[in-house]
């Protein structure tokens, strides 16, 4: 998901998105460690849309904050 479609959101769905996002971090996590990962390539993935999604929370809260 783009940054401009995140930004369109709602603090509260962005929030859920990335509780969504940390739960399949853990899971890719498992599937690696049991040899059970079919496409490595979605850990970073995964990775980096929490990270997208952490910026926009924090870029809306500044914006909030002035």
């Amino acid at each position: 998901m783009s940054a401009k479609e995140l930004r369109d959101k709602t603090p509260d769905q962005l929030r859920e998105q990335l509780v969504e996002l940390k739960k399949e971090q853990f899971n890719l996590r498992f599937q690696q460690a049991t040899s059970q990962l079919e496409n490595p390539a979605r850990m970073r993935a995964a990775r980096r849309e929490a990270a997208r999604v952490l910026t926009v929370l924090n870029q809306k809260a500044a914006a909030a904050a002035e």
